[in-house]
């Protein structure tokens, strides 16, 4: 009965399955149901009979043993369709099933189903009986059944199954196991854990040992209960299970990547203390962690350490030792450690050469990475790209571009590649040194070579041209990155903008910052910088001040650059209230003033003749910390003469010359200017005489205004041997100091001297300016010799000078302004 029942039940299941989704009411429900009790009242089964559905459904469940999804939806629709109410065994089957074909998500969903109501089954058993049933894998089977009990962190029942399976010998699948001992780390089962490792004390069962440790420590450590680890691994030691020392070292690389160093430390002593020895990998570990965090001082202290137990130290500890001194500037004690190394024969690779001569690159010691380099050399190491491009990176920052280009020609010769970093520090050299066309020939190369440019290259480029002043092949090479895919930053904008402001032109500067917002690129404070310098150069204080409130309203951070810049438009502008409220702002919003904000409001301050004011700022200066610079000290200088407070200017400057900071060229040069102005040339002499025998030696600034001097005291002679003097001392005159010569000798009355002067100054190459022609071109008109003064004025409109309005006075008195105004026109 029972198998005519199962091919009918069956048959029925399946015909009644395709229809199961349209079986929404229970009215359909009790159709389904009422039919196939129908159909087997025909043979009189007592259809819900429990024993009888356990039979029953065993039967069906082996029928379907080679379709594990129909059996899974068959035990679902006779419990929903049905009612039937499955008795463990049903699930047990089901999951054997589920098993032989390796679906463990639905097993595991039906084992859920069972433990919720069998809660106290012998899992184990049940499973037992069925396996030669559904030909299922007693490794597979037990594994999925350990690891579901652990999951549910049913330790008991875990342990039970891992000690049946054990003396069943049934492999345990490593997953199944790592769940087990998550479990018994999570539960704080220590002696439990230690007890399963002295079961599997040697035999086939070592590799297993080390494993667990491995695991239980990296549990441990995971779960931040290091204290239990380090615990855990004494009572290792302790029970005569010595675990490996690879295994322990890859424990202290996880303490030192995660950051507990003191953990790592501590464990590193617990080796020492129990066992096993660290080795050479164990040391190099925690050396790197130390060096890493900047302890080189326990770094170093580790080092001496191995070194005294006898482990020598190899290529990668003083691979390390070395990077971490350079790394913190150390570079002497980097370079003993290099030297020890190369002494001991260990042969250094390329990559720590490279790393010793990046270190002395960047510290500015150009001799001695040259000479590491050299050493390198000697030892047979070929340099790599890399270290090609760190030399050539270090003689472009230091301006020595013929080195580079050596290096690079050294590139070339060896069929090597440049890198797009070495291409980009060439071409920086090109732009610096403003040959263009090397710059843009190496770009084309780069292109020719299948090289991507990247947004560096195009921006060093773009303000190559911009410095130039050729904006509009600028602005042309902007848009050739932009339509090859390039998106430009904020510096690049930033050249565009330095261009246009250098040029004056800050209408087309604006466009460029207003191109920035539609690109979505933020402006930095350099961009506000440059555009408020460009305006309140260009008298465009209105503008300034609203791009400066705009910078507030958009919460910029706002410098003390981008405020002294406003301020010293301001106070050029003689606006010192505008420029006090401006430092008002700063100070309300918290911006510390440095030196040179105090330096242009002092100097203002002096301009308006607001003593006290002025000398009350500079005492402020000393009061909140900062230290005067020799520009705070010129101005004062300057200030003082300007009011004719020469006595105060002398003592400030002897102060000056007893302090840490020293007169320098342009200080002499204020007071020798000014005490000559005065008449008191004879201190101004002395200052001068101190120049040299002291210093700074005197330029031709310093010559020029003295040699005024004397001619304006009616010293002629003092003032040629002076200029005499400059020239024995091959300091060359400039267009102001022949100005000053020439000026001298027309009010003495010396006309032809005169002219002789205006021709060696040309001789010299010099291009005279209105001030050297305003000077003969008077001085003629006033002795009568109008034809000279006329072939002057035509000398000078033909090299394109043009008069100022004090010389348009003087040749409308002598009736001369013909020619001046015709070439005007």
């Amino acid at each position: 009965m029972f198998s005519y029942t199962t091919k009918l039940f069956t048959r029925i299941y399946f015909t009644s399955l395709n229809h199961c989704s349209s079986l929404s009411s229970s009215s359909s429900l009790q159709l389904t149901r009422t039919r196939i009790s129908n159909a087997l009242q025909s043979r009189k089964p007592t259809l819900f009979d429990p024993c009888f559905q356990s039979n029953f459904v065993q039967q069906v469940l082996f029928s379907l043993r080679s379709r594990p999804t129909s059996a899974s939806r068959f035990v679902e629709w006779s419990e929903n369709v049905i009612g039937f109410n499955h008795i463990a065994n049903s699930y047990s089957a089901l999951c054997l099933i589920l098993l032989a074909h390796r679906m463990f998500a639905p097993a595991q969903k039906v084992f859920d189903k069972m433990l919720e109501r069998f809660w106290n089954l012998d899992v184990f058993s049940l499973l037992s009986e069925g396996l030669t049933t559904y030909n299922s894998n007693a490794s597979t089977v037990f594994s999925f059944l350990l690891a579901q009990l652990c999951r549910n962190a049913m330790i008991d029942q875990s342990l039970s199954t891992y000690s049946k399976m054990s003396k069943m010998g049934i492999a345990v699948a490593p997953s199944a196991f790592r769940s087990m001992i998550n479990l018994l780390v999570d539960s704080h089962c220590m002696d439990t854990i230690l007890d399963m490792l002295e079961e599997r004390r040697g035999g086939s069962g070592k590799g297993l040992k080390h494993c667990v440790y491995d695991f239980v420590m990296t549990c441990f450590v995971g779960n931040r209960q290091v204290e239990m680890g380090l615990c855990f691994h004494r009572n290792v030691v302790k029970r005569g299970l010595l675990p490996q020392t690879m295994v322990c070292n890859k424990i202290l690389r996880t303490l030192c990547r995660g950051n507990s160093l003191d953990l790592a430390t501590r464990f590193f002593y617990l080796l020492l203390d129990v066992g096993p020895k660290p080795n050479l990998v164990t040391y190099s570990t925690l050396i790197d962690a130390y060096c890493k965090h900047e302890r080189l001082d326990l770094a170093l202290k580790l080092y001496s350490s191995m070194v005294r137990s006898g482990i020598a130290p190899d290529l990668i500890v003083y691979s390390i030792l070395i990077d971490g001194h350079f790394k913190l500037g150390k570079l002497e004690e980097g370079h003993r450690l290099l030297s020890e190394a190369l002494e001991k024969g260990i042969k250094l690779d390329v990559v720590i050469f490279g790393s010793i001569i990046d270190a002395d690159m960047r510290a500015g010691d150009l001799a001695k990475a040259i000479r590491v380099y050299s050493r390198m050399l000697r030892e047979g190491i070929s340099p790599s790209v890399v270290t090609y491009g760190i030399l050539i990176n270090g003689f472009c920052q230091k301006s020595q571009f013929l080195e580079a280009f050596g290096i690079f020609g050294e590139i070339l010769k060896r069929g090597l590649e440049p890198s797009l970093e070495i291409n980009s520090s060439l071409i920086h050299g090109f732009c610096k040194l403003g040959v263009l066309k090397d710059a843009f020939k190496l770009y084309r190369m780069m292109l020719y070579c299948g090289q991507v440019p990247d947004v560096v290259i195009y921006s060093v480029l773009t303000d190559g041209l911009s410095k130039k002043g050729q904006m509009d092949g600028a602005l042309r090479f902007f848009f050739q990155s932009v339509k090859m895919g390039v998106r430009p930053n904020v510096y690049t904008f930033n050249s565009l903008i330095a261009g246009y402001c250098r040029l004056n032109q800050i209408t087309d500067a604006m466009k460029v910052y207003a191109q920035m917002e539609k690109s979505s690129i933020i402006p930095d404070i350099v961009t506000y910088t440059l555009l408020l310098k460009a305006m309140t150069a260009g008298k465009r204080l209105d503008e300034a001040v609203a791009l400066f409130f705009r910078m507030l309203k958009q919460y910029v951070p706002v410098d003390a650059m981008a405020y002294c810049t406003l301020m010293d438009g301001f106070c050029k502008q003689n606006k010192l209230k505008a420029a006090l409220s401006i430092f008002d702002i700063m100070l309300r919003n918290r911006v510390s003033p440095d030196i040179a904000i105090y330096n242009v409001l002092i100097r203002m301050l002096f301009k308006e003749c607001r003593l006290k004011d002025a000398i009350k700022l500079f005492l402020e200066v000393v009061e909140y910390g900062l230290e005067p610079d020799i520009i705070t000290y010129n101005t004062m200088i300057c200030g003082y003469c300007s009011l004719k407070m020469f006595n105060e200017a002398l003592d400030f400057y002897e102060t000056l010359s007893c302090g840490r900071v020293k007169p320098n060229i342009i200080t002499n040069a204020i007071l020798i200017d000014a005490l000559c102005k005065d008449g008191r040339v004879d201190d101004a002499v002395l200052i001068f005489r101190r120049m040299l025998e002291e210093g700074p030696k005197p330029n031709v600034v310093t010559y020029s205004c003295l040699v005024d001097g004397y001619f304006k005291s009616h010293r002629v002679s003092n003032a040629f041997e002076l200029f005499e003097e400059m020239l024995r001392n091959r300091i060359y005159p400039n267009i102001v100091s022949f100005s000053i010569l020439i000026d001298g000798l027309c009010k003495r009355g010396l006309l032809e001297e005169a002219l002789i002067a205006f021709h060696s100054a040309i001789e010299s190459g010099l291009l005279l300016d209105v001030v050297a022609y305003a000077i003969l071109i008077h001085t003629f008109c006033k002795v009568g010799r109008l034809t000279v003064a006329k072939l002057l004025l035509e000398r000078m409109l033909a090299e394109g000078v043009k008069p100022d309005h004090l010389l348009q006075r003087v040749l409308a008195e002598y009736n001369l302004d013909g020619p001046a105004k015709g070439s005007q026109q």
